[in-house]
């Protein structure tokens, strides 16, 4: 079973690619689990058809310890994929991150890591490697970790700023970076300079995913791509996300870039350029 956390700045579309990477595993044969770990609890949706399940933490208030069952907390989506949300706590109330922590244990005991599963992933929140939010790769959950970004600035940074999170990890959990998903914003050169930021960092760009308003439209009919336009060539696109994650065998412990040394990267490009 590989376990894989998906992170990324928050807005980047980290939830839509993860959804139509694991439909495509799922096209593939692949038996998938995916945990929401944000607390909006959209995370699923897609494969849900829409619904917004109940989330492990409103179970767990309205339920109690004892009378959560697993059929209440993870329901079945595309391709069967099994799909839960952690959920958060009352607005105002408590920490979100608890919801990641409360979920994986919950699941644990519930039984929910089969053997049969061939993978499960982590759609964790925003750029967030703290507290709660780091618990997929502290606690050493998720071995993998990929993240999604763009030629923005601050996709860029953010993406800098997790593989900081992943380095501290590192020895402690024993999580690598798997590479870095770009989700274009069709900015000047993008994909040369996600290239460039990978190897920077030691790592690869693994899939270049170009803008196409199918996903828009999907997501209007509450589907991923890979259901709603199979034909497609972004469905194509996310096969072969899926397909370069499942054969994927470089695994790097990242070595961030030093802000100073980010800029002029950034700067290379003409990412400062007016």
């Amino acid at each position: 079973m590989r376990q894989i956390a998906i992170y990324g700045k928050g807005g980047i579309g980290k939830s839509t690619t993860t959804q139509n990477l694991t439909s495509a595993l799922g096209e593939m044969g692949k038996k998938v689990m995916l945990v929401g770990c944000d607390p909006k609890a959209d995370s699923t949706r897609l494969l849900l058809g829409g619904l917004m399940q109940k989330t492990v933490l409103d179970t767990l208030r309205s339920e109690g310890d004892e009378g959560v069952e697993l059929d209440k907390v993870m329901k079945m989506g595309y391709h069967n994929i099994n799909c839960v949300e952690s959920g958060g706590p009352e607005p105002g109330v408590g920490c979100a991150g608890r919801g990641i922590i409360t979920s994986i244990g919950l699941l644990e005991n519930l039984g929910a890591y089969t053997d049969d599963l061939d993978y499960v992933f982590y759609d964790v929140l925003g750029d967030v490697v703290c507290g709660g939010f780091a618990m997929p790769i502290r606690e050493g959950k998720a071995k993998e970790i990929y993240i999604v970004a763009s030629g923005e600035m601050m996709a860029i940074y953010a993406a800098n700023n997790i593989c900081k999170g992943i380095l501290k990890f590192a020895k402690s959990g024993g999580c690598r970076l798997g590479g870095i998903i770009c989700n274009s914003r069709k900015t000047d050169r993008e994909e040369e300079l996600l290239t460039h930021f990978a190897e920077k960092l030691g790592s690869h760009l693994i899939q270049f995913v170009p803008r196409d308003n199918v996903v828009q439209h999907a997501e209007i009919n509450r589907k991923t791509v890979i259901e709603y336009q199979p034909e497609a060539p972004q469905a194509n696109v996310y096969r072969s996300l899926a397909r370069n994650i499942d054969a994927n065998q470089k695994f790097v412990i990242p070595k961030p870039l030093e802000l100073e040394e980010l800029e002029s990267l950034m700067m290379e490009f003409g990412m400062f350029d007016q």
